[in-house]
């Protein structure tokens, strides 16, 4: 059974028991946290589709970390005009595990 689900503003395909890695979520390392906006569940051959989101549908995970992404590195120029600029950034995530889809 699969899940696509919203946090974020992104939308993630997942299943119980794998890793995932979303914007940061404001939990403690370990606690339990509700997905609630999932917008299709599946099972082998049958979707269901929400209109925009499945009625009765969680999504419940676990918080195994927060992190930081590697650096993406921005670097604007404009030739002959003697500009140029460098900038950094890293995103802050939350790594989950997803325990079960229930729907």
């Amino acid at each position: 059974m699969y899940a696509v689900i919203k946090t974020g503003g992104k939308q993630y395909k997942v299943a119980a028991g794998e890793k995932l890695k979303v914007e940061q979520i404001p939990a403690d390392i370990g606690s339990e946290i509700t997905l609630d906006q999932v917008l299709a569940l599946g099972a082998g051959d049958t979707i269901k589709f929400g209109a925009p989101l499945v009625e009765g549908a969680k999504v419940l995970a676990t918080v195994v970390a927060h992190g930081r992404h590697d650096k993406v590195k921005i670097f604007k120029m404009r030739r002959r005009k003697h500009y140029q600029k460098r900038q950094g950034h890293r995103q802050n995530y939350t790594e989950l595990q997803i325990v079960s889809i229930n729907g």
